[in-house]
């Protein structure tokens, strides 16, 4: 128990850190900074091209403080999007990631939908991949 009796808390903290750790090694980057700010603009991107049921069934996967980042800006009047190409969706996220030294593009993205397959059930990975454009699918 902790000091303050806010295990929920650590527990978020620590499941956050689990997955955030898990895709540094992915991607082989030294900064954790720069993996939760992948992270973080890879799953909004994804939730925008989602219904807003399919975004809650997934988002009850996700730890607790990704879940928020998740929905963090989230406007439902302008989901899903229009821009539905694998081109758009690459180029939504390395307009996010700004000049990160790290980032290298879709292999990077990839590495961020690995982490989702291996931490989310295989219903909801199959669920979600049928609600996405097929060109982001691949």
């Amino acid at each position: 128990m902790t000091a303050q009796g806010l295990e929920v808390i650590d527990h978020a903290v620590q499941h956050t850190h689990e997955w955030v750790n898990e895709l540094a090694g992915r991607l082989g980057w030294g900064s954790k900074r720069s993996t939760l700010h992948l992270m973080r603009a890879v799953l909004r991107r994804l939730r925008d091209h989602l219904q807003p049921e399919e975004m809650a069934q997934m988002s009850a996967q996700l730890p607790l403080l990704i879940r928020g980042m998740f929905f963090e800006g989230w406007v439902p009047a302008h989901t899903p999007i229009h821009a539905r190409g694998a081109n758009d969706f690459a180029d939504a996220i390395k307009e996010e990631m700004g000049l990160d030294a790290e980032y290298e593009g879709s292999g990077d993205i990839r590495c961020v939908f690995e982490v989702l397959n291996a931490r989310l059930s295989a219903g909801e990975v199959n669920d979600v991949r049928a609600n996405l454009p097929e060109a982001v699918r691949a």
